[in-house]
């Protein structure tokens, strides 16, 4: 069997791992249309702030590494059609610009995304960067020790949008965020959060103009100079644009079907409308347990889940998706958050009729020394009607992250607040309290039904 593996990153690195673990014999062809094999987008701020110093680190596996397991590697070689009646699909060789045609039995595209480029005056100009994939990288890094570089305009707080911050606040920088939502990390998180990341932000030097929308990027001698927003105007001497990505599955119109906001329709089993071809990743939408529904939810974890699962049933359908939660983590500045599944801020966009229990805690007992005790905020959202378990947001400047894995595994299996009311935790005082906070916040939920 002869199997094409379009794209590099997360779905498309585990697809063809997945298919090593099966079966050698095998052929796999892994196409990737950029210079570098299966960089991560994930892992840019640690290499911009330096904790990892070498670019081409940031990486699942190298060409010769794969070669060596029988993978054959084709660089900066594109797939632009697909003809899934001859089973067939057309490669440009962007280092010739020769183009030819290979067959296949089985196509698994991981087409991912491309940033959202805002339309508006001055979008060409030059200095106004996104933060997705090696290239950008290597730009970034060299902006972060440009002695001409004081003020930096970030649009967009989502994830991306604050490593941004993150990394040119740290840099020295006058770093301004602007945001269409009236709150930072708006989609991720409920207001008990976002206010005090706000607030922390501003504490490092970060301007927040949330509630504001781009108009235009105003420029001298062809590069940028100012942000224009319909409440204000903002210098800058870089712009990095963090505004959202869109699928990359324009070239897939009329070959596969496709959702209303352009990614690509799959089944359970990550095949697409064309047989023998399937598709994983941030051009697919993902089934959505907290739910029961499908949801478009751009995580490294999803996608490499999709993968995985792709290649288990290349052959003939044998294992569903398990649908996933949703669960991130990420640090700014002072804190760590992490968060799964549906929140307030979201239950409207999910037609989800949800309640929640707020609590604050010290992260361990009391006696042990306040330098050393953070305060943990932790937030347990349930489905109002049946009491089922649909997600849950915790934030300290300890390192808690790991308990929204414990609330990831509820969703899955459809637990409700009563079975965590008393759900067994462990406790050591060097660790965590007597009662943890999934605990406490399960207690006040079950408090507030009764």
């Amino acid at each position: 069997m002869k199997v094409i593996v379009v794209g590099s990153s997360h779905g498309g690195y585990e697809t063809v791992e997945g298919l090593l673990r099966q079966d050698s014999d095998t052929e796999i062809q892994w196409y990737e249309k950029g210079d570098f094999l299966s960089f991560l987008s994930c892992g840019m701020q640690l290499y911009l702030e330096g904790k990892v110093k070498k670019v081409n680190s940031v990486s699942y596996a190298t060409p010769e590494e794969m070669e060596k397991k029988g993978v054959s590697v084709f660089l900066q070689q594109e797939i632009t059609k697909i003809d899934p009646e001859k089973h067939e699909v057309e490669v440009v060789n962007h280092v010739d610009n020769e183009t030819r045609t290979e067959k296949y039995d089985k196509l698994v595209l991981s087409a991912g995304a491309v940033p959202t480029q805002i339309p508006v005056d001055g979008s060409d100009l030059q200095n106004i960067y996104a933060m997705r994939g090696r290239d950008w990288a290597m730009k970034l890094k060299a902006k972060t020790v440009d002695p001409n570089v004081n003020n930096v305009v970030v649009v967009g707080s989502g994830y991306i949008g604050n490593e941004a911050t993150e990394v040119f606040a740290k840099a020295g920088m006058n770093v301004t965020v602007i945001d269409i939502l009236p709150r930072v990390l708006g989609t991720y998180l409920d207001p008990e959060f976002t206010d005090i990341l706000a607030k922390n932000m501003e504490e490092h030097g970060v301007k927040i103009a949330a509630g504001e929308s781009v108009k235009k990027f105003i420029g001298k001698d062809g590069k940028v100079t100012q942000v224009e927003t319909d409440k204000g105007t903002y210098d800058a001497d870089l712009v990095i644009e963090a505004a959202g990505v869109r699928p990359n599955t324009k070239w897939l119109r009329g070959v596969l079907q496709l959702n209303d906001d352009g990614t690509i329709a799959t089944d359970d089993y990550m095949q697409t409308s064309q047989k023998d071809i399937f598709a994983v990743g941030d051009a697919t939408h993902i089934k959505f347990l907290p739910n029961d529904g499908e949801a478009h939810i751009s995580l490294a974890t999803n996608a490499r889940r999709q993968g995985r699962i792709a290649a288990e049933n290349l052959e003939k359908p044998t294992r569903k998706f398990p649908g996933i939660s949703g669960s991130s983590a990420l640090t700014v500045f002072d804190y760590k958050f992490a968060s799964t599944g549906i929140k307030d801020a979201t239950a409207k966009a999910y037609n989800a009729n949800v309640k929640s229990a707020y609590v604050t805690d010290t992260y361990r007992p009391k006696f042990v020394p306040e330098d050393e005790n953070a305060t943990v905020y932790f937030k347990l959202t349930y489905n109002a009607d049946n009491h089922q378990v649909v997600g849950a947001q915790i934030m300290s400047k300890a390192d808690v992250t790991a308990d929204i894995n414990a609330i990831s595994v509820a969703i899955q299996a459809k637990m409700i607040i009563e079975d965590l009311e008393y759900a067994d935790f462990f406790f050591q005082p060097g660790f965590d309290r007597p009662w943890n906070i999934i605990n406490v916040a399960a207690q006040k939920a079950v408090d507030q039904e009764k």
